[in-house]
Formats: C-alpha cells, structure tokens, sequence
C-alpha cells in the first residue's frame, strides 16, 4: 500500500510508539510485506528466522522486536510487538468504511461502462470505458477495472486475502493480517462466472492485459498474472506467484504459493504446479513435470501388471 503522500518515519514512530534507529530523517512512502518491498517502503519483521531477509531486502524502514545491526542509511523502529504495529498503520491510512449504497458515491465508472442489476462497487473503485459487469458482481474498496473488460454473474473482485500471522503461543493462533492491497486488472480482460480474485495483503493483485479466465477460478493475493494468460474452469492460484505472459493453465490446475510460471507455459489439466516452471514449456501431473516424460511414466505404469506377471511366470 501506498501512502497518499510520503510520510515522516518520526511521525510513523511517534504512531506506533517505536524507539527509532538509523535514518530518522526519511520519510515512508508505504507499508509493504517482504515479497514485494520497494524502496521508501516500511516492512515489519517479528521472528529472528526472518531478520536478515527483511534487513537486507529493498525495504528502507524494518518495524522489528528487537534492537539489531542494519545497513547505512536505513531505519529500524523497534516495538514489542511489530504485528500489532502493522496493523494500526494499516488501519490508519486505510479504515474499514462501511457501505451505504450499491455503488459508491466515491467510484468512477467510465463512459459506456454497463452495471447490471446487482452490482456491488465499493468506495474508490475505477473502473474503465465500455466494460460489462454482469449481475450480482462485487467489486470492493480501492480496486481498479480497465477499459472493454467483461466480468460475469456473481464474481467478487478484491476480497481479503487468506492471510495470517501464526503464533502458537497464544489462545488464537492465528490472527487475520488485515489487507490494504488492491485488484489491477487490465485493458481487455474476461473473467468468467463466480470467479474469486483476492486482493493483495499490502502490495496488488493484478491480472495482465487481455487475459482470459473462465468460471469459479481463485487467484489468491499479490499474485501477478501476466498478458494474454487462459486459465478453464476451476484454476487455483495461491498467493504471491508470478506467472508470465501467454500462459495457458488447463482445467483445476493448482499453484502453490511464491513460486513463478514462465512466459508460454501450458499446463494440462488436473496438475498441480509445486515449482517454479520454466518458460516456453508444456507441464502435466502432480507434482507437475515435463509433459512428455510425465505421458512416458505412465506408459511403464501401465505395464507394470504385464511386467510383474512375466517376472513371476519366468521364476517358476
């Protein structure tokens, strides 16, 4: 999430009530998860498995439990719990607001666009020119839509991520990282029937210029779908996957998370991806592998009774 404006790192501490470290003259332009920080960006770090990651990541200020070295000109502000830190920066720059009407006052919806009956837009949605959104669509807060996109009966775009921060030392385990990303889908893009498209947990979800999704497929947060993608029915793409332009994912293909799927992918249908894939390439199976070494093992599978009773005929 970007802030509206770059924000004073003093100010940020003084919120959080952290005792700051490092560059106090910087100013935050965002607060981010270690996937996906840029420079300018906060970032929070609560387990020492983590500290190096997010200390030498692109972050510039690191909210952190614990006082510890960090490189020149970076910021460390230091609470006892950098989780529930996260969360009033989150709930500062983005409040939950509750919807009064079917389409928000706050919207904007481009010339041509046609909103079925039904239609949920929330509070500071985009979206483009000559769009159709079908019946009963949900568009949530903060997402934007570009121009000649067609979304079909009963999708949402921009629910909350799945997201939790795990603490098994605690009575809930496992406490809900509130969401401040958004959905970008581009120019051009059909999205099928009771689709699912999960906004990113502090970063975006964005689907790729004239991608085309069919119906009851879930893409989970800070995932990036590039141009031109297929995806039939039934796709499952969990969180902060990369996957590149022209990839054809075939019927109830599953992706598992934080991996990346190359430009021109094709993956046949039923697989599971638990990889990253190499581009240009044709993938089958789970865990998926090439396609014509995979048909291959299936052959010798096949035999395997032929085989079997051939070795039992010969020792007798």
């Amino acid at each position: 999430m970007k802030f509206p404006s770059p924000v004073s790192i003093k100010w940020i501490a003084e919120l959080i009530n952290a005792e700051l470290y490092g560059n106090s003259a910087g100013e935050a332009t965002g607060i981010n998860e270690i996937h996906r920080v840029e420079p300018g960006d906060l970032v929070f770090v609560d387990h020492p498995k983590y500290y190096q990651k997010c200390l030498e990541s692109n972050a510039s200020f690191i909210i952190i439990n614990k006082k510890v070295d960090f490189p020149k000109g970076k910021a460390i502000l230091v609470v006892a719990e950098p989780f529930e830190s996260y969360l009033k920066i989150v709930r500062h720059f983005r409040p939950f607001s509750p919807a009064s009407k079917m389409i928000s006052d706050t919207a904007t919806i481009g010339e041509g666009t046609v909103i079925s009956p039904g239609v949920f837009v929330g509070n500071h949605v985009t979206i483009g020119k000559n769009c159709i959104i079908h019946p009963n669509v949900t568009v949530l807060d903060y997402c934007s839509i570009g121009n000649n996109v067609i979304i079909q009966a009963g999708t949402v775009i921009g629910s909350d991520a799945f997201y939790y921060n795990t603490k098994k030392d605690r009575e809930v385990w496992y406490k809900k990282m509130e969401s401040c990303g958004r959905v970008i889908i581009e120019d051009d893009v059909e999205i099928g029937a009771g689709c699912t498209i999960d906004r990113g947990v502090s970063h975006d979800t964005s689907i790729g210029r004239g991608s085309k999704f069919d119906n009851m497929i879930h893409i989970g947060h800070d995932s990036v779908i590039g141009k031109n993608c297929l995806f039939a029915a039934q796709v499952g793409v969990a969180g902060a996957v990369e996957i590149g332009n022209g990839v054809i994912l075939w019927g109830q293909v599953g992706v598992s998370k934080t991996l990346s799927i190359g430009d021109n992918v094709v993956v046949y249908a039923q697989s599971g991806v638990g990889n990253t894939l190499e581009k240009g390439k044709i993938y089958f199976g789970s865990p998926a592998e090439d396609a014509g070494l995979k048909k291959r093992e299936l052959v010798w599978i096949k035999r395997i009774p032929e085989i079997w009773k051939r070795i039992t005929q010969e020792k007798v």
